[in-house]
């Protein structure tokens, strides 16, 4: 019988942490997670993949804790003993860092360090992947891959910079194998409802519905590259398989506006985005990005990893979403259907 392979996730609860549990459960894997203790339920996102701690031979378990208690994060390594570990953890809204950049910093950075010191203690031929950021990247000219400069525009940027570099430390000083993800914007339906992309399908549902008049955006102008998350979680497991550690940027190669996500959403059911779409300036950024766009060719050579979905379907996906959360059936809502 083949040994059953045992990995971590922190911030199983995000968007990417939930597809990833479903990736590795398909595999065969035990999975466990980490999860902050709350007052209010918050693993949504992994309700449909939950198992009663009574169940014989249940291959997903969750445990408490939080990347700021060092302690905590060396009991668990030490409990669980995880052949992998993959570390989402972090506060990854942008906007957000920029007023709480000490606890952005103190989760993103600090806390990839002590994820690092706990295994590397315990057993360091544990592999782990740290989740990286095209925000590394920030005012850095695009194309961006793993040869261009960084040059971050945010807290999340910098703390993110912070965890790459101690991963690729800890990879040099004690032969850890410790692979960087550098991964460009990647959304979904699990998307949290504040990132701009879900923000605009949740308001073209809603909208819709008649539940809501309008949606408040920033920067209309930012150019990002943006896949399907699904996709992107697939990179992060393949990076562990194989015989070296490495940094990778993945992504699609393609660059839209926020613009473009709108007009495109908003057009899905026959609405015109421009009558909707009102400016907020309390949500641009201090210092913005504006444009990012992936070079993934060293992925794609050396894994084989290509994306699956491309920016229309992307939109549409979500779209289609949040209209079955407001009730209303897609295919008599929508009225200019992407072909998949």
């Amino acid at each position: 019988m083949p040994e059953l392979v045992r990995a971590l996730i922190t911030g199983i609860t995000g968007q990417d942490g939930s597809y990833l549990a479903e990736l590795l459960l398909e595999k065969g894997y035990e999975v466990h997670g980490l999860i902050r203790r709350s007052s209010s339920i918050n693993t949504h996102r992994i309700d449909h993949l939950y198992q009663d701690p009574h169940v014989a031979d249940r291959r997903m378990i969750l445990h408490y804790g939080d990347m700021s208690d060092s302690s905590r994060l060396a009991r668990l390594i030490d409990e669980v003993r995880p052949r992998e570990v993959y570390n989402l953890a972090a506060q990854s809204h942008v906007k957000v860092s920029f007023e709480a950049p000490e606890y952005t910093s103190d989760v993103d950075a600090l806390g990839t360090l002590r994820l690092l010191e706990a295994i590397y203690h315990c057993d360091p031929k544990i592999r782990i992947y740290q989740a990286s950021t095209s925000e590394l990247f920030g005012s850095a000219p695009p194309p961006q891959n793993e040869k261009t400069p960084f040059h971050p525009r945010s807290p999340y940027g910098v703390s993110k910079i912070f965890a790459y570099w101690i991963a690729v430390n800890y990879r040099e000083a004690y032969g850890m194998f410790a692979s960087n993800g550098i991964l460009f914007n990647h959304e979904s339906p699990r998307r949290g409802e504040t990132f701009v992309t879900r923000k605009i399908s949740r308001a073209v549902a809603r909208i819709a519905a008649g539940r809501q008049d309008a949606v408040y955006l920033g920067n209309l102008d930012a150019k990002r590259d943006w896949g399907y998350a699904p996709d992107y979680v697939k990179a992060m497991w393949m990076m562990l398989q194989q015989s070296k550690p490495a940094d990778l940027v993945f992504s699609t190669g393609e660059q839209h506006s926020v613009r473009e996500f709108a007009e495109l959403a908003f057009s899905l059911v026959g609405l015109d985005w421009q009558k909707y779409v009102r400016i907020d300036e309390s949500y641009l950024r201090p210092s913005e990005v504006e444009t990012l766009l992936g070079d993934s060719t060293k992925a794609r050579e050396e894994l084989g990893w290509r994306p699956t979905v491309n920016f229309p379907q992307l939109v549409q996906i979500m779209v289609e979403a949040d209209l079955r959360d407001e009730g209303l059936d897609p295919r008599q809502t929508m009225t200019v259907p992407v072909s998949r």
